[in-house]
């Protein structure tokens, strides 16, 4: 999965309408207690302190080595490149070394910053980070522009060289970039004036966000506990969740409208200058996917949904008494959902077994980020939302932040995030360039992880209420992960195609949401006044646009590969830890090959698609 150097939130991010990991509420602090105590980060692993005078050192060293290598191979490369690979694969590895030394402090300044958003001392430090580190790589931004315009025959011939060769899989990637490239001085100032531009808007969106507050009976809740509210199992509660939050959003509507608006035409005018044809096809080139295979996951989960959740949801208000559900009663637990509060001690054991019974390396790896405090887990006031995992750069290890509260989602979050923290970890060995996984595959390990621990929660299970519970939050899992996340993408088409004929109104971004939740929800979810608001504080809409579809992807992947585990002889897991730690070297039909799957084989979404249909049919059958 690829990720920006300076955004926290570009990697892992777990924020799916209706949160996996949530903050807890001043009314559910009795529980801290029973959660025990929970890691918290330390960064020192990558610096000491903001003012520490390694990262002064990095930074200034880093300034004088880019001027120094932009001196030295500026309008040089094709002729290294006729010289021999030898000469060329110097400047690759003097590129890449800087380049994990950037990706230290533009991780640390992010994850800091992470930790406390409302702090202004930290978000005037990744602001500045920020700028130092657009003005450095301004200088490097000559290397991959130049190298793609080294003939192909030349480079080729090149590549025959052994230290060149090791990085053929990083050359072909930045060889697809090349029909879209800019003259340089156009690259240069798009490179600039991102601080400004994309950067600074998305730097809005979250401060904005952060500061919210929802007013849940005379408490003032920023927005992760107000949306806690929405898994509680009082539907008063969830009512006026619901409505606390469609109130504050539509207060603050027209900015988040300006936000979308401009965001939406920052990318127009990009993709047009680079000749971009569809809206979404910057992604797919970013996630080395071909632009039919994500149609084909589109067509099948639309396809889908009346199989999905339609039928899910008609199921769950049955099962509530109701004709309908409202909007705010789609992720209510189950009236005979037990209720528990699992320890972080008691989900650190469940995710290692869970882990460790497939791979034990896997386990010992996931267990460095409990013992090396690499998560983050507590809530605090002013910490991000969601979930992620960031990967940091080879010569460091990945960092998690999560917002632990105890329940079962909570501790499927967990997996998921070490899955990242996994994968990212054995990726490492590939270096600063190649370690990188687009976002498609980089979903299997979260996915697969979160599999692995579903499964050992079930074999736990005590009764078949307690096993109905487990079904139930699964499948609805699986329609957050698959349908909604498809129906994000639609909504995500849909706004920035009509962006192209002018601005877009508030009232026209809700009626664009309602509709395409409408189709993709169904008849048996009620979407209530206030809901067409409820666009506004998706994440990946604003940092990542066309992000969402990976997690579709992701989990009907991992759904088929599962298939493939539970038939398989011996030899499964060495394959599955070999195209991890792949990296970003090879593509997704090769990485699935060992495995008989082939995304590009129109059957393939289909028999991801079943595993959740199957499991709506046992649960069809515990009510028989």
């Amino acid at each position: 999965m690829t990720s920006d150097i300076t955004n926290p939130f570009a990697l892992g991010v777990i924020n799916r309408d209706v949160p996996r990991a949530t903050a807890a509420s001043s009314a559910a602090a009795d529980s801290d207690n029973a959660l025990g105590a929970m890691p918290e980060w330390d960064l020192s692993d990558l610096y000491a302190s903001p003012d520490s005078g390694e990262l002064a050192g990095d930074l200034d060293g880093l300034e004088r080595e880019a001027g120094a290598f932009q001196e030295k191979y500026a309008g040089q490369l094709a002729g290294h490149a006729k010289e021999g690979g030898a000469k060329l694969a110097e400047s690759v590895k003097t590129y890449e070394a800087m380049s994990d030394r950037l990706g230290r402090i533009g991780s640390y300044a992010g994850l800091l910053y992470a930790a406390d958003t409302s702090d202004p001392a930290r978000a005037k430090f990744y602001g500045d980070i920020q700028e130092k580190l657009t003005a450095i790589t301004t200088k490097l931004l000559f290397y991959p522009l130049e190298f793609n315009r080294i003939e192909d025959a030349v480079l080729e011939e090149a590549l025959t060289d052994d230290a060149l060769a090791h990085y053929a899989p990083w050359i072909e990637d930045l060889r697809k970039e090349k029909p879209y490239q800019l003259a340089d001085d156009i690259e240069k100032l798009f490179h600039e004036k991102s601080v400004t531009g994309r950067g600074a808007w998305n730097r809005l969106f979250n401060e904005t966000m952060t500061a919210l507050r929802f007013d849940m009976d005379g408490e003032q809740l920023s927005i992760e506990p107000t949306l806690n509210f929405l898994l509680d199992q009082d539907g008063a509660k969830r009512q006026k969740a619901a409505e606390a939050l469609a109130n504050v959003f539509g207060e603050n509507l027209r900015l988040f409208t300006l936000i979308t608006n401009t965001l939406a035409k920052d990318k127009a005018i990009s993709d047009d200058w680079r000749g971009f044809e569809d809206v979404a096809d910057s992604r797919h080139l970013a996630n080395r996917v071909e632009r039919p295979v994500v149609d084909a996951l589109v067509a099948a989960v639309q396809d889908a949904y009346p199989r999905l959740s339609h039928r899910y949801y008609a199921l769950k208000a049955n099962w509530m008494g109701q004709e309908k559900l409202a909007h705010w009663d789609r992720n209510a637990p189950l009236p005979e959902e037990p209720q528990q509060v699992i320890a972080w001690a008691q989900a650190e054991n469940l995710v290692l077994d869970a882990y460790g019974a497939f791979a034990p390396q896997m386990a010992s790896i996931a267990k460095d980020f409990f013992d090396k405090s690499w998560i983050d887990a507590p809530v605090r006031e002013g910490k991000s939302p969601g979930a992620f995992s960031h990967p940091t750069v080879p010569s460091a290890h990945p960092y998690i932040l999560m917002n632990y509260q105890g329940k079962p989602r909570d501790v499927m979050t967990l997996a998921h995030e070490l899955g990242h923290g996994v994968h990212q970890v054995l990726a490492a060995r590939q270096g600063p360039l190649m370690a990188p996984t687009p976002l498609t595959l980089a979903e299997t390990a979260s996915v697969f992880g979160e599999m692995l621990t579903f499964k050992k929660l079930l074999a736990q299970a005590d009764s078949p209420r307690e096993r109905k519970a487990l079904l139930a939050q699964k499948v609805e899992d699986m329609i957050n992960t698959v349908v909604r996340q498809i129906a994000f993408y639609t909504f995500e088409r849909e706004i920035h195609t009509a962006r192209k004929e002018g601005e877009l109104t508030s009232d026209r971004l809700g009626e664009i949401w309602l509709d395409v939740q409408g189709r993709s929800l169904g008849p048996a979810i009620d979407l209530k006044a206030g809901y067409e608001t409820f666009w506004c504080y998706i994440p990946h809409f604003i940092h990542s646009p066309f992000y969402v579809y990976a997690y579709a992807f992701g989990e009907c992947l991992v759904n088929s590969l599962y298939a493939v585990y539970e038939k398989a002889d011996e030899g499964f897991a060495e394959k599955y830890l070999e195209m991890l730690a792949a990296g970003g070297t090879k593509h997704h039909k090769e990485l699935l090959a060992p495995f008989g799957l082939d995304a590009s084989d129109p059957d393939f979404w289909s028999m991801g698609l079943k595993v959740i249909e199957d499991l709506i049919t046992e649960l069809e059958a515990l009510e028989a």
